[in-house]
């Protein structure tokens, strides 16, 4: 499992921060978010387009520049938003869920785990195979969360059974977080572990990226990825980014920068909001996932990032997902009728 974070890693914020907020931000417009429109399931989860207006009272369109510092902090603090457990309580609990998730995915099926995919000790790759391999199959590609500075794809392979049944790969990356790990280093390592990929198993047939909270941003940065040095395109077909962030310069006024010591041209530079192109065929298709009890500021940015690609002529949908948090909202994938692992074996039989 990943490293356990202490009393103030990335996960817990200051003392200072602020106390936790009595509820989530709610959902749909009227909490300053504007994540768009759409129809809604069954299950109180909405899934439209990214055209909503913003008819709150959050902050809105780089706002966060006018928050107080406190603020800033708390918005960049998604334990501090759930409901459902205090923010100590639910960082002990997700880890919990994740790595037990994990080893009960290594238990049960085929996986060939700490594949190197570099010369690095944190360049390796786990891989779940499909159940009942085919002659070619499609690899989801999971990319952890943990503010870049915790977990490991020791803690991600808890999506895989729901996939593997399927017929789908699931392959968890590994990447040297910080203090070890710079963002450029780590952008770097996750764009190679795809090209090393795509070289070692040529039956992979098209490449689903799977990212959540920094995990999310790290596969962002591979939408805007000049494939030309590496020699290799991979075939990326869709990309599923839960609970991210996008524009990286809030977080540099935040706890989260003490050990990432980003300076704002490293954090610009790998800001996916500042990246976005136009969309070249055959351009994979994005959804934007975020859950009802994110951060405003995590919810903005999904927003924010979501028009920005639709702007550019990219396909993008929205996933606004009701009665969870940033934690749960990822954990479920281990669930085969949660929507969202549902969402994404349809994107994959799609293609």
């Amino acid at each position: 499992m990943g490293a356990h974070p202490p009393a103030h890693s990335p996960l817990r914020p200051r003392p200072s921060a602020g106390r936790r907020p009595d509820s989530g931000t709610g959902t749909g417009t009227g909490d300053g978010t504007g994540i768009g429109t759409g129809s809604f399931t069954g299950n109180g989860t909405r899934i439209g387009t990214d055209t909503g207006s913003d008819t709150g009272s959050g902050p809105t369109m780089g706002g966060w520049r006018d928050m107080s510092a406190e603020a800033l902090e708390d918005h960049y603090s998604p334990s501090r938003w759930s409901p459902r457990l205090d923010r100590d309580t639910i960082i002990d609990a997700h880890l919990a869920v994740t790595a037990a998730g994990t080893e009960r995915a290594r238990a049960s099926g085929q996986a060939l785990l700490h594949v190197p995919y570099g010369d690095g000790d944190g360049e390796k790759l786990d891989i779940y195979f499909p159940t009942e391999p085919s002659e070619a199959f499609p690899a989801l590609v999971y990319i952890h969360g943990g503010y870049w500075q915790c977990m490991s794809k020791d803690d991600s392979g808890f999506a895989a059974p729901p996939l593997v049944s399927q017929g789908v790969a699931v392959v968890a990356v590994d990447y040297d977080i910080a203090p070890k790990g710079h963002m450029d280093t780590m952008v770097l390592q996750v764009r190679r572990s795809l090209a090393f990929l795509v070289q070692r198993y040529p039956r992979i047939r098209g490449i689903y990226l799977c990212g959540h909270s920094a995990g999310a941003h790290l596969a962002a940065m591979v939408l805007s990825t000049d494939w030309t040095e590496f020699q290799v395109v991979p075939d990326i077909k869709g990309a599923v980014l839960v609970s991210g962030l996008y524009d990286l310069e809030p977080i540099l006024h935040t706890y989260v920068n003490d050990a990432l010591n980003m300076s704002r041209e490293e954090a610009q530079r790998n800001s996916p909001m500042r990246l976005v192109t136009p969309a070249v065929p055959p351009a994979c298709e994005v959804l934007v996932a975020v859950a009802q009890h994110d951060s405003p500021e995590f919810r903005r940015q999904s927003q924010e990032y979501s028009q920005a690609l639709r702007a550019a002529g990219w396909s993008v949908s929205v996933l606004d997902l009701a009665g969870v948090d940033h934690f749960d909202v990822i954990e479920r994938l281990s669930e085969d009728s949660y929507v969202l692992t549902q969402v994404i074996l349809n994107m994959i039989s799609r293609a």
